[in-house]
C-alpha cells in the first residue's frame, strides 16, 4: 500500500521533497509515495489528522501548537529536511552595514502567508536587544506584492523567500541585508505523521526516511543547474538560472540538513521563539513532538 504524502504548499525551499520523488529515491528505498497537493499548511494538517494522508511535510511549529492545546495529541515529527530558516530580509538599497535595529526606522513588510518567519525574526530582534513591537511591520500583502513594492521603491525592505529574493538580487532592484539561516539551526520543515501510523506502517516510513536520507546526500553533491532541470516541472514559472542560483544560495547557507535527524538544538530554538512570541501557552517537550528512531536507523543503513 502506498504512503500518501500531503504537500504543505508549493515552495522552492521544499525542493528535496520533490527531488525524492523525481529521482525515484522513495521507490528505490522500497516504498511507493503518492504526493497529494494541498492548498495550505492547515489543509495539509487536516488531511493528516483525518486519515486522508499518511504523512505531511510541515513545520514543527504546528505540531507544537497542537500538543500545547491538546495534551495527548498524536502528531509526531520523524525526519528533518529544512534545518534552517529559508527567509531573507531584502532591501531596496545597498546597506552593507545593516543591523536588525535598522528595521525600526524604515518601512518593512513581514511575511503574511505563514506565521513562522515573523515569529523567528522577532526572536532574532529580541536577541539583538530590540523590542519587535517597535517595528510595526506591514502585514497583509503577499510576498509577491512586497517584491513588487521593493522594485517600485515604495517599500524599504521585505521578508522574502526564494525565488523572490534571488529575482530581486539578480535584477539589482533588491539587496540582501540578512539571511535568517545564518542564525543557525531552526527546526523548520520535517516529515510528520501520527504515532499510530509510525507504529503500524513502520517499515514503509523507514523506507521513506531512508529515501530522504539518500536524497539529502544527493542534493548536497549535485549541480544546482541539474537540480533546477530535474525539478522544472514542479516550478514551471521560475527561470532556470534563477532556480539554480536560488538552490546554490540556500545550499551555501546549509539550509538543508545533512541527514534526516531532527536535532534538539533546532527544536529548542524554535520553541523558545514561540514561547517568547506568545504562540505557545506552555512548554512542549522535544520528546513529545519528535521521534528520531527512523532517522537514526536510516543514517546507519546508508553509512
Amino acid at each position: 500500500m502506498p504512503i500518501v504524502l500531503s504537500e504543505n504548499f508549493r515552495a522552492l525551499f521544499y525542493a528535496p521533497f520533490y527531488a525524492a520523488l523525481a529521482t525515484g529515491a522513495f521507490r528505490d528505498a522500497g516504498v511507493e509515495v503518492i504526493l497529494r497537493p494541498s492548498p495550505s499548511p492547515k489543509a495539509a494538517a487536516a488531511a493528516l489528522r483525518s486519515g486522508e494522508a499518511d504523512v505531511m511535510w510541515g513545520g514543527p511549529l504546528r505540531v507544537m501548537i497542537v500538543h500545547a492545546g491538546e495534551p495527548g495529541a498524536d502528531l509526531v515529527c520523524f525526519a528533518d529536511v529544512v534545518a534552517r530558516d529559508p527567509f531573507f530580509v531584502i532591501g531596496a538599497r545597498p546597506r552593507p552595514d545593516f543591523t536588525l535595529g535598522d528595521l525600526a526606522r524604515m518601512s518593512f513588510a513581514a511575511v503574511s502567508e505563514v506565521p513562522t518567519p515573523w515569529i523567528c525574526l522577532a526572536q532574532d530582534l529580541r536577541l539583538a536587544g530590540i523590542d519587535p513591537d517597535r517595528l510595526e511591520p506591514l502585514v497583509g500583502p503577499s510576498m509577491a506584492d512586497n517584491a513588487r513594492a521593493i522594485r517600485a521603491g515604495t517599500l524599504d525592505a521585505a521578508q522574502l523567500f526564494q525565488p523572490y529574493a534571488e529575482e530581486l538580487i539578480a535584477s539589482g532592484a533588491g539587496h540582501l541585508w540578512y539571511a535568517a539561516a545564518t542564525r543557525g539551526l531552526t527546526a523548520y520543515t520535517t516529515l510528520v505523521t501520527r504515532r499510530g501510523t509510525l507504529e503500524s506502517r513502520h517499515d514503509e516510513l523507514l523506507a521513506m526516511t531512508t529515501g530522504m536520507q539518500r536524497t539529502l546526500t544527493w542534493f548536497a553533491a549535485t549541480l544546482p543547474t541539474e537540480i533546477a532541470r530535474l525539478l522544472a516541472g514542479y516550478f514551471p514559472d521560475i527561470d532556470a538560472a534563477i532556480f539554480a542560483a536560488s538552490i546554490a544560495r540556500y545550499r551555501a547557507l546549509d539550509l538543508w540538513g545533512p541527514d534526516p535527524l531532527i536535532r534538539r538544538a533546532g527544536y529548542d530554538w524554535l520553541h523558545t521563539a514561540m514561547r517568547a512570541h506568545g504562540t505557545l501557552a506552555r512548554d512542549v517537550a522535544y520528546e513529545t513532538c519528535v521521534d528520531t528512531g527512523l532517522a537514526r536507523r536510516a543514517i546507519a543503513a546508508t553509512a
